[in-house]
């Protein structure tokens, strides 16, 4: 299943740049890139929103490659999992964003 975060930001810019740096340090790290894709914002109430869906093969590699780390999470089915993870790892990088599992 690919896994597609829904995102939200106060400040789009600054945090889009944060989230595009982070992700192109795991795509170097996984030698695997192009796996993402970024929809078209949308603001409502002082936020900004956007939709980031994983490509197989990218979702696939940081699986593998944190599954230790995503695996200590105490959530109930595997994409939960991995968008807590994915918000710490943004969190940790200074992307000060709001994450959900879209449905």
């Amino acid at each position: 299943m690919n896994i597609v975060l829904e995102i939200g930001t106060k400040n789009y810019i600054d945090d889009l740049l944060s989230i595009k740096k982070s992700l192109s340090h795991m795509e170097s790290l996984l030698a695997c890139y192009n796996g993402y894709a970024l929809s078209e914002p949308s603001s409502k109430f002082g936020w900004t929103f956007f939709k980031l869906a994983f490509k197989p093969e990218f979702q696939t590699g940081i699986e593998e490659k944190f599954s230790d780390m995503i695996e200590k999470y105490q959530w109930s089915s595997s994409p939960q999992k991995f968008t807590k993870f994915m918000t710490d790892y943004f969190l940790s990088r200074g992307c000060n964003v709001k994450i959900k599992l879209s449905d």
